[in-house]
């Protein structure tokens, strides 16, 4: 039988089986129940307690604010000669690929220029920003919850990390 489309992450009932720190942990947990012949498909790993980090890389200063707009400048190019030649392929593709080249560097110039210009200096500073988990949680279907557990306590040093 096939899952139906969206059921792939769904258990039937599911339980927790354990609660780990990092997902090492937790593969190394589903990993250890596959070795000793556990049915893993019974088994779902997910990601709790999400916090947003965001990693300050630099200031921005107007050097970066016109690099980053070369940057884009050069890959809307590289992106509209690569369409340009699938769609039309022609002798002069350097001089289209020259004028695209020339044309998005000075429009991504002037958008990042003016997105600066707009922040009145309220974000002077350049980032990345990721979602990740703090804890990570095995989910077991309640039909093989005791089963699963039983293996886990089996596992060395599996036990005396819930006393922790």
């Amino acid at each position: 039988m096939v899952a139906a489309p969206g059921s792939i992450f769904e258990l039937e009932f599911p339980r927790s089986l354990a609660v780990f720190d990092t997902y090492a942990e937790a593969q190394e947990a589903v990993d250890f129940l596959a070795d000793e012949k556990f049915e893993v498909g019974q088994l779902c790993i997910v990601g709790t307690n999400l916090k947003s980090v965001e990693r300050v890389l630099g200031r921005k200063t107007w050097g970066t604010v016109i690099l980053q707009g070369v940057q884009t400048g050069v890959t809307v190019a590289v992106l509209v000669t690569i369409m340009m030649l699938i769609f039309s392929p022609s002798e002069a593709i350097l001089f289209a690929f020259l004028a695209a080249l020339l044309a998005g560097i000075v429009v991504g110039v002037i958008f990042q220029a003016l997105g600066h210009l707009m922040s009145g200096g309220r974000r002077d500073f350049t980032s990345i920003s990721q979602t990740v988990a703090t804890q990570y949680e095995v989910l077991c279907e309640h039909k093989s919850v005791t089963a699963a557990m039983e293996i886990l306590n089996r596992k060395p040093g599996f036990r005396a990390r819930q006393f922790e």
